[in-house]
């Protein structure tokens, strides 16, 4: 069947990968920090962001950083400079300047949409609840709704560890560590656990994947599920840095005329030597 995309889907692919299981999408979204811990008097981190094949190369997609959030250590919200994006990925920079633990998140949200439009032709659209109404016809037939959450994280600390940037929203798919997320070192054993809506996702597979996928004949990755409580546990074989990810899909859409959600999340964490 041939597929036609109308005007406000073209380029949705890249931000639909953002909130679909790896089973349904090759490509991995990320980012990738300079560093995770750092000392000194005027610290800053540059982050890149992308989707790729392997982790962690440019080789795909860049990353939108429309949905960025960086959390200070203080709770507030901090400014990323110098934000770029290019052909195969975007990039910003955080001053530290203050001494704690930042979290540096992308959030996409949204509707998506495939349907048969008067001809018979499958449309596929994305955007705003706002937008569906002027864009999808109102005669639209085999229309199928999903509400999409998308949340990419990483942790970045300057000087001591702290915890206010590492509360959850309750919205979504969200990871509440329980080993501080920037204090991993290998051959130990940390723990996470995983929340929707703020309650315990249990029985969710967590998949993790060591960085250096392009040097490797296999891809080393493990799947690791959710305990009743939305506990998991991973015990680090190798230093480097890791990509972990988890989506469900429910009937939790919050967002009319969506009667199912997609909620998808994604974290790269680096694992220290010891």
């Amino acid at each position: 069947m041939k597929f036609s995309f109308t005007r406000a889907a073209k380029g949705a692919a890249l931000a639909l990968a953002v909130c679909l299981p790896l089973s349904a999408s090759a490509h991995r979204t990320w980012m990738l920090p300079s560093a995770t811990v750092l000392s000194g008097n005027d610290p800053w981190v540059t982050v890149d962001a992308a989707v790729s094949n392997d982790l962690f190369f440019f080789e795909h997609f860049p990353l939108k950083l429309d949905g960025l959030q960086v959390t200070a250590p203080d709770g507030a919200t901090a400014k990323a400079e110098n934000a770029y994006t290019g052909k195969y990925r975007s990039s910003f920079d955080v001053h530290l300047t203050q001494s704690g633990t930042y979290k540096l998140a992308i959030l996409n949200q949204g509707l998506f949409a495939s349907y048969k439009d008067a001809n018979g032709q499958t449309r596929r659209w994305r955007g705003t609840a706002e937008t569906f109404v002027r864009e999808v016809p109102a005669d639209a037939k085999d229309l199928q709704v999903s509400q999409m959450q998308g949340r990419i994280e990483t942790f970045v600390t300057a000087g001591k560890p702290s915890k206010k940037a590492l509360e959850i929203t309750g919205a979504g798919l969200e990871l509440q560590p329980i080993t501080h997320p920037t204090d991993l070192v290998v051959g130990d054993t940390a723990s996470f656990r995983l929340l929707l809506d703020g309650k315990p996702a249990a029985n969710v597979k967590v998949e993790v994947v060591p960085g250096g996928v392009r040097y490797r004949d296999k891809l080393n990755d493990r799947d690791i599920t959710t305990d009743a409580d939305g506990k998991f546990s991973v015990t680090w074989p190798q230093p480097g840095m890791y990509w972990m990810e988890a989506s469900v899909k429910d009937d939790k859409a919050s967002v009319k005329p969506a009667k199912e959600r997609r909620a998808n999340y994604v974290a790269t964490v680096e694992v220290l030597p010891q």
